[in-house]
């Protein structure tokens, strides 16, 4: 997978995973189990470059 196809991914899953966090109770498990992956994806695209100002919705 080249990198380019890396990010593609990561920021589709990264706005998928945004409304699904909005759409849950942020004192649930699920919306916990989600807080975690958001992390790892933030980080993922942070070191890739991507400038998160405009994708990140929740901001926490």
């Amino acid at each position: 997978m080249s990198e380019k196809e890396m990010i593609k991914i990561s920021v589709e899953e990264f706005g998928r995973l945004q409304r699904y966090m909005k759409l849950s109770q942020k004192d649930s498990d699920a919306y916990a189990e989600m807080k975690e992956r958001y992390i790892e994806l933030k980080v993922i695209l942070t070191v890739a470059g991507v400038n998160l100002t405009e994708l990140d919705k929740i901001k926490e």
